[in-house]
């Protein structure tokens, strides 16, 4: 029987093997806690800092502006809840995305039981966020903005150095969500101008459970959780040498290989595009035709149903539905309902995404298994 192919790499990904190998020395001889003085933490102490200089190296930052978290939930908690409390003195007003992760959403409504009030920005048909939109809604009261680089469902990437001018000029504090982007697209936070980005490692071929949040110098969020000083006082808690390790090494690849990954990536989602595209009528894409992450597939099928599509293709290929569709209503993803992609297409959208694992085998074994699945379930409709 064939592997699965996975094309659900926004999902998560595998670890790298560089990352696996970087991590042993972790798991089974260097054990020790890094803020311990004696022999045992030397080497876990060293570890950390060698990470979170590697880290700082793909987003450009000094390292004393990184600081560790257990992902991008985390990160997006800390810079959201934390930003928003450290300045409630001065107001109580945050603007965002209709377009952003729960991570970024759910802390939003919290905070609306502290006395916050949020904005949610309009996007475009291709989801993009208009910078101008974002400069309207900002408010005498306007403490913190947040827009995510690039979004998970479709991959359009937002025009965050233009929207990070319009806060500085305002003297707004600016959050991003970069979570999707790190490794797939350059993520310089010079260039992006932003205070505050977060970083999640499994989406980076790291382990699952680590993460960062870059914290620009002079900006400080309210702490996140209180004990001993780890973190620069921070975030108490011993820190996850092994994973951290991890998160330093795939940063460090991701940094080297670059332009060689998103070259191979586009190529992978654009011979699955065009496959299904010459074999499939009806099929329509998603986000933005040109900004928009390498790696990242929105296809809506007309008049098919997601989890339908899944359930045909799930045993032979991995992707994710934008949509799930229950015996009295239609569940639409928050994206495509922020895009108003029509329901009749919208009910039908899957998201593949490739990695740079994916080889142009599995590509053209997925194009026929899913125009198959496609073609017997509008024969059999």
């Amino acid at each position: 029987m064939l592997q699965p192919i996975y094309l659900d790499y926004n999902g998560t990904t595998p670890h790298a093997p560089e990352v696996i190998e970087a991590m042993r020395p972790f798991l089974e001889i260097d054990f020790g806690n890094p803020s311990s003085s004696h022999w045992y933490g030397i080497k876990p102490r060293q570890a950390v800092e060698t990470a979170r200089r590697q880290v700082a190296g793909l987003l450009g930052c000094r390292p004393t502006e990184l600081f560790f978290t257990s992902g991008g939930t985390e990160s997006n908690n800390h810079a959201i809840r934390g930003m928003a409390r450290a300045l409630k003195h001065k107001g109580r007003h945050i603007v965002t995305s209709a377009f952003e992760h729960p991570a970024v959403l759910e802390v939003c409504r919290y905070l609306q039981t502290e006395g916050f009030d949020t904005t949610y920005v309009a996007v475009d048909g291709q989801g993009m966020v208009d910078p101008a939109a974002v400069e309207e809604a900002i408010r005498p009261d306007t403490i913190l903005i947040s827009i995510m680089h690039a979004n998970n469902e479709v991959g359009t990437v937002q025009p965050i150095a233009a929207i990070a001018s319009v806060a500085r000029r305002h003297g707004i504090v600016m959050h991003t969500d970069a979570a999707q982007s790190l490794g797939k697209i350059p993520a310089d936070v010079q260039e992006l101008g932003v205070d505050l980005l977060s970083v999640a490692g499994h989406k980076l071929y790291a382990p699952k459970g680590i993460g960062a949040l870059f914290v620009r110098q002079g900006i400080t969020p309210e702490k996140f959780c209180f004990g001993a000083a780890q973190e620069k006082g921070r975030r108490a808690g011993t820190e996850n040498v092994l994973s951290i390790v991890g998160l330093g090494t795939a940063c460090e690849i991701a940094a080297r290989d670059l332009a060689a990954h998103m070259a191979h990536m586009q190529t992978m989602r654009d011979r699955l595009h065009q496959g299904i595209a010459g074999r499939l009528a009806d099929v329509r894409l998603n986000g933005h035709p040109d900004r928009r992450l390498p790696n990242t597939l929105s296809l809506s099928f007309k008049g098919l149903e997601a989890d339908r599509l899944l359930e045909e293709i799930g045993l032979s290929v991995a992707a994710s539905a934008g949509a799930a569709c229950h015996a009295e209503n239609i569940e639409l993803s928050h994206v495509l309902a922020a895009m108003q992609v029509p329901l009749e297409w919208a009910k039908g959208t899957l998201r593949f995404s490739t990695g740079r694992m994916t080889t142009a085998q599995e590509i053209d074994r997925a194009v026929d298994i899913v125009a198959k699945a496609v073609m017997l379930l509008r024969h059999s409709g």
